[in-house]
């Protein structure tokens, strides 16, 4: 008599923007079917289900890539199929050969889902991918807006230009009248920075807009107005870890959480010698700045922090070191005060 294993199967997607390679595995590793499939759902669905000849999907997996999610969730919204994300990296890394074909691709992924080694990573939901563009959108502005104070503090450099006094701080209101009444520059550089100017005002009311956005989106989100609760954190910040963590529960503890968000030390001893080597450079990059920034402003107004980071300058650490453990500290700590709040979430 045949067992349930006789008749179960894998599936592989290597997916694409036009196209989508398929492949389908049996138990024993024995290949089904593996065929590049236009880019539709249904057409994909139809050639699994012509090739498993009957057996039972015990799981799928595909690269996570852009336009991955989207797939995964539509098949298991419309379809209930198992599907996990794999990470790239990873997956790469552990081919037998260093060819790379789309064919290799969706065996290998097949292969790992068959075995269990799969090195998935999480399937954030809609709205948590909705947000996060929202958040990578305002990142975007701010870059944007970083670059442009640079070409105008460029040009001011080029022309040799001393500020006044009176004009005050930089980008403060009085300087940049300053700066378009009074300044006084060539012809085209002044059309130029004319130009700038406006760019300038566009883009603080475009972040402006965004951070509005923002906030209304997320005004009833519990975790967020758990987030702001601590003082020092910001609408900004709140939204952003919020986009980028999703779910604190997804992660095993706190120190996991952390490694995540780029904020724990990299170990790099050797033999005798033992010496950290900054802080990870996997992770959320985006998520490490905001975290930065947000423990600047926790060991300036919170007790807890502020004196952690008076004891770690005290003994000799940099200001910058100590701040990142501030955040490192921060981060783990808050991991198990969102369980009750998420844990709350799942209940309603």
């Amino acid at each position: 008599m045949s067992s349930l294993a006789d008749w179960s199967c894998f599936v592989g997607f290597d997916y694409h923007d036009c196209f989508v390679q398929v492949c389908v595995m049996d138990t024993s590793g024995v290949v089904l079917g593996n065929r590049r499939i236009a880019n539709s759902l249904v057409d994909v669905v139809d050639y699994v289900d012509n090739v498993r000849d009957g057996r039972c999907i015990m799981g799928a997996a595909i690269e996570s890539c852009c336009g991955a999610s989207q797939f995964a969730e539509a098949l298991q919204d419309q379809y209930e199929w198992t599907v996990k994300l794999g990470h790239a990296g990873i997956c790469s890394k552990m081919k037998q050969n260093p060819d790379k074909t789309d064919f290799s691709d969706a065996e290998l992924l097949a292969d790992l889902c068959r075995v269990g080694y799969l090195p998935h990573v999480w399937l954030p939901p809609k709205e948590i991918r909705d947000l996060r563009r929202l958040g990578r959108f305002r990142q975007q502005l701010v870059d944007q807006r970083r670059n442009l104070k640079l070409r105008i503090r460029a040009m001011l450099r080029e022309e040799r230009i001393e500020v006044p006094q009176e004009a005050g701080n930089v980008w403060t209101k009085g300087w940049l009248k300053w700066l378009k009444e009074e300044a006084r520059l060539p012809e085209h550089s002044r059309w130029v920075m004319d130009n700038h100017l406006s760019d300038l005002e566009r883009l603080l009311a475009k972040v402006r807009e965004v951070e509005k956005r923002m906030e209304e989106a997320t005004c009833d989100d519990p975790v967020v107005q758990r987030l702001r609760a601590c003082k020092g954190v910001g609408v900004v910040t709140a939204v952003v870890m919020r986009a980028e963590i999703g779910c604190f529960q997804r992660f095993a503890c706190g120190k996991q959480l952390a490694r995540y968000c780029a904020v724990t030390p990299k170990n790099a001893s050797s033999g005798k010698r033992m010496a950290d080597a900054g802080l990870v450079k996997a992770g959320s990059l985006a998520l490490r700045t905001m975290l930065i920034e947000a423990a600047h402003r926790l060991a300036r107004y919170h007790p807890e922090w502020k004196a952690m980071k008076e004891r770690l300058v005290e003994r000799g650490k940099p200001a910058s070191v100590a701040v990142a453990a501030v955040a490192n500290r921060w981060i783990r700590k808050l991991y198990w005060d969102m369980q009750a709040i998420e844990d709350t979430q799942v209940a309603a």
